[in-house]
């Protein structure tokens, strides 16, 4: 297996960099407005704690970012992190129309990842993606810095959307 020389941190965006509480009202309706949702990512204030740690780490790790978003919020994504003064990174997004739940996603990204690189840590809100990764041998760093939603938890793992 040929590793290169530094190893990557992964760092989630959603309640991990990014707060998501403003919008959170999308996804409390049925249906939910996913649409909605997603097009109110760009004014997503920055989590302090999240963005410092991302900052710190990148001096010993090279940055990938993972998220559930979907593939047609690149461009959005990219832009906010870019205006954040983020380390530039690969950002892999769920592809869209796939709805597994993040738990199954974000592991196989992490799974892809380490076969040439180590991975020394996972920065991630979600508990059950956090869970599995532990479960298979991920070094976890649990954010809890965002108010916790129960609309997005049922989004992530439930409906396989964010």
């Amino acid at each position: 297996m040929i590793r290169h020389r530094r190893p990557v941190a992964v760092f989630d965006l959603d309640n991990t960099l990014a707060s998501t509480a403003h919008r959170q009202h999308f996804l409390e309706g049925r249906p939910r407005d996913w649409d909605g949702f997603f097009a109110a990512a760009p004014e997503d204030p920055p989590l302090p704690e999240g963005l410092a740690l991302c900052r710190e780490t990148a001096g010993e790790c090279d940055i990938v970012y993972l998220t559930g978003r979907p593939e047609r919020c690149r461009r959005d994504t990219l832009e906010w992190l870019a205006a954040h003064g983020l380390p530039e990174g690969p950002v892999h997004m769920r592809r869209d129309r796939d709805f597994r739940p993040a738990r199954q996603t974000k592991l196989d990204v992490l799974r892809r990842l380490e076969r040439d690189r180590e991975v020394r840590v996972l920065v991630d809100d979600d508990e059950l993606v956090c869970d599995a990764a532990e479960a298979a041998g991920f070094t976890v760093v649990r954010a809890r810095w965002a108010a916790a939603s129960e609309a997005l938890k049922e989004a992530q793992e439930v409906e396989g959307r964010a």
